[in-house]
């Protein structure tokens, strides 16, 4: 099946951002919406999980995150506190299917198997696999020579629906790591801020643009992609969900 690609982007708006992943979500498990692939320039913001919102250092976080000058959004996806700037590119993967639970690892797989396909053309040493001390840890992550993690990724299933979601370094990965240094301490968290990196340093010269062009060629050789636009009731859909996204003050 062909999977509509999404490019429109709202990096003024965190929580509208997110909101309209949510929206696509929910449409896609109303069956009301078919695949759908979404890349784009995120603005600068920390995105909470579920676990952190419910930590007892969640609001020092959040003030942590703004001082920084990065807004607090909580996001779609599972995991922890993880950040998005212009120099990053933000996805998610919408997938209806009946049977969401069942298949969560299959998704991982085939989104991290793609992704690292798409960074190894660029010419950079990716590997699927979590670098111990690192951010948002996952077995799905992707690092580069198996000490920096550039790729992280969490799902999130209702219904007959399923969101693969995440951020790809392409550059600024010491800013992630300067920003994050005082939010996991506010969330009791310990990591290494070492294993930041991004994808310039493994690649040099590569750029936001290079790494979306060869995403959407992976994705396009995999599975067949077509331009589309978000439609008007998945916007309306977004701003009625844009302040469930929002962290405490926003």
């Amino acid at each position: 099946m062909t999977i509509r690609l999404l490019t429109e982007q709202y990096p003024e708006r965190p929580g509208f951002d997110t909101a309209i992943s949510h929206a696509l979500l929910r449409a896609a498990a109303d069956g009301e919406a078919a695949q759908t692939l979404r890349l784009h320039q995120p603005g600068s913001m920390v995105a909470f999980g579920r676990q952190d919102v419910t930590s007892p250092g969640y609001r020092p976080a959040v003030e942590a995150s703004r001082a920084a000058g990065y807004e607090a959004i909580e996001r779609l996806a599972g995991g922890r506190a993880a950040v998005f700037h212009p120099g990053t590119i933000a996805f998610a993967w919408t997938v209806p299917t009946p049977t969401p639970r069942e298949t969560i690892k299959p998704r991982f797989e085939a989104l991290a198997s793609t992704l690292l396909a798409a960074f190894r053309a660029l010419g950079a040493d990716a590997r699927v696999g979590e670098v111990p001390g690192e951010y948002c840890p996952g077995a799905y992550s992707i690092n580069v020579s198996g000490h920096h993690k550039v790729m992280g990724a969490g799902q999130r299933i209702i219904g007959r629906a399923a969101h693969v979601g995440g951020v790809v370094v392409v550059d600024g990965g010491d800013r992630i790591a300067e920003v994050l240094i005082p939010v996991y301490e506010a969330l009791e968290l310990q990591w290494d801020p070492t294993t930041s990196g991004d994808l310039a340093g493994a690649a040099p010269g590569v750029t936001r643009q290079d790494v979306m062009a060869a995403i959407v060629t992976e994705f396009d050789r995999r599975y067949g992609l077509e331009d589309g636009r978000i439609d008007e009731a998945t916007l309306a859909m977004a701003a009625e969900l844009e302040a469930s996204h929002l962290s405490p003050g926003g």
